[in-house]
């Protein structure tokens, strides 16, 4: 897609600006991604009584129970290197504040059997329209199948890495910088809420129902709880709603304008309101975990445009997937 459209205009009449982040570098791992895939890092942590044990191999073991005998494995085959790239010894000592580095074991993985659209490409950005069943980054059992690390292969770009993120279960525009000079200053963006987006939904509600223009609450998600949740107090997730219309017998397409980026915000935002995301497995009741291999039943929500000014070209670039909730 070009940047530009007929009805898009520059921000800035000053012409193309150099910006720079003041966030320093994260350093480089001394191991390459592999599948697309970066190694792990590891710190091990100061003494004390759940300080570092014995040996790195011990540590490792201790810390990663459920792969130890494969991480014992991989630290004798020379597979765990420290910041220098150095191998570690099975007899070397697990000194506190060491980094060392590793390629996890990866899970066997059902392949997303859908392709990654490209809407636009330069040499800081690279966005895509991801499709639905597919996590934006390695992340549990989704390592491989992932919208970051298939394109980083695909495109030979180990230094690929996403501005935002979007659910697994959410297709349309995702944005990835190419360079790491580049990440900081379009995360910036998306954190000051300077970006413009819209989604389509289609909602489990009768046809006749008329969201209010905005829902505004706080939204808090626990670590290790699948479900995002409204709780008392100031809130810190807003969402414009526009109903559409009906998309069918108790169906209703809804356009929504997320002002703010909480987990989950539109699911929790929706189920709320009475009228949930079709497709949903988690909102407003927790379901029975799909099968992997099942890419039948969408979620019916796409995240169908972004617009922006560009922080190093000062352009305005407006973004849109040709994506639709299947049932809209």
């Amino acid at each position: 897609m070009s940047p530009r459209g007929p009805d898009e205009r520059d921000h800035a009449a000053s012409g193309p600006r150099r910006i720079q982040s003041r966030r320093r570098t994260a350093p480089r791992p001394p191991l390459p991604a592999r599948d697309g895939v970066d190694p792990v890092r590891v710190t091990i942590p100061p003494a004390g009584p759940s300080g570092p044990v014995g040996t790195v191999a011990d540590h490792l073991a201790a810390r990663f129970p459920h792969v130890a005998a494969q991480l014992r494995a991989l630290v004798r085959a020379g597979g765990v290197v420290d910041a220098a790239g150095r191998p570690v010894t099975p007899t070397d000592p697990a000194r506190p504040g060491q980094r060392i580095y590793f390629h996890r074991p990866l899970p066997d993985e059902v392949p997303v059997p859908f392709p990654i659209p490209v809407l636009y490409r330069d040499e800081n950005l690279l966005v895509v329209d991801k499709p639905h069943f597919l996590a934006t980054i390695p992340r549990g059992r989704h390592v491989r199948q992932t919208a970051l690390a298939r394109l980083r292969v695909r495109f030979d770009l180990p230094a690929l890495a996403p501005a935002h993120r979007l659910d697994r279960l959410t297709a349309g525009v995702l944005v990835l910088t190419t360079r790491p000079e580049a990440r900081r200053p379009y995360q910036e963006l998306f954190a000051a809420g300077r970006v413009r987006r819209e989604y389509l939904a289609v909602c489990r509600a009768p046809a006749t129902t008329v969201l209010p223009p905005h829902r505004r609450s706080r939204i808090v998600k626990r670590p290790g709880v699948p479900q995002a949740r409204e709780v008392p107090g100031t809130a810190d997730a807003v969402t414009a709603l526009t109903t559409v219309g009906p998309a069918g017998p108790d169906l209703l397409r809804v356009r929504l304008a997320p002002r703010t980026g909480r987990t989950h915000q539109l699911r929790v935002h929706l189920a709320a309101l009475g009228a949930p995301i079709a497709g949903d497995p988690l909102y407003p009741r927790v379901c029975a975990e799909p099968d992997p291999a099942d890419f039948s039943a969408p979620l019916q929500l796409v995240a169908r445009s972004l617009s922006f000014v560009d922080p190093f070209s000062g352009r305005y670039l407006r973004l849109v997937s040709p994506r639709r909730p299947t049932l809209w």
